[in-house]
């Protein structure tokens, strides 16, 4: 890793929300202890600690394939990933979380992810758009395009169609 010793690896990807306002989408996003609704391959999401939703709740995410190799479904040599995430801040007003990664398997040290969601109001189109960013220190296995790319982007554009398709009954 040599010249990325000490540089953190920071990233952020949008999807657009069309059929559904930033009022309908926000609380989907603060039910902390049911991100696997929403959020594509993962199994199991449950609340270990707090209030769901409240600053200093825990959650235990699992299900998904996070390996050297890539992301992926789990399978023959790839084993289930996992994760206790806290929820660090939330701001209603500003439609803003942040949460940390306490403990994985997955190698992600130092890990601080914030999800946003924004109104499109002024542009006229309506809808909304979800902003998911990140920093991490440098993941073993990985090149930080590749992470952003298959982990970051497909992730939430996957979310947001599932959060998306919600709303369109």
């Amino acid at each position: 890793m040599g010249s990325q010793l000490g540089h953190k690896w920071e990233g952020k990807v949008c999807a657009r929300v069309t059929k559904a306002s930033a009022d309908q989408i926000w609380p989907l996003c603060t039910d902390f202890f049911n991100l696997h609704k929403w959020f594509p391959g993962l199994s199991d999401c449950h609340g270990i600690q707090g209030e769901n939703g409240e600053p200093g709740c825990m959650r235990y995410c699992s299900g998904f394939s996070l390996s050297s190799e890539g992301a992926g479904e789990v399978g023959e040599n790839r084993p289930i990933s996992w994760a206790k995430e806290r929820l660090v801040s939330i701001d209603h007003v500003g439609r803003s979380l942040s949460y940390d990664m306490l403990d994985s398997n997955i190698g992600f040290n130092s890990y601080l992810g914030t999800i946003r969601v924004v109104s499109n109001d002024g542009d006229g189109d309506g809808g909304c758009t979800i902003e998911w960013s990140f920093s991490v220190d440098p993941v073993e296995g990985w090149v930080r395009e590749d992470l952003v790319r298959e982990v970051y982007e497909a992730g939430l554009q996957g979310m947001a169609k599932k959060m998306e398709d919600s709303f369109a009954n």
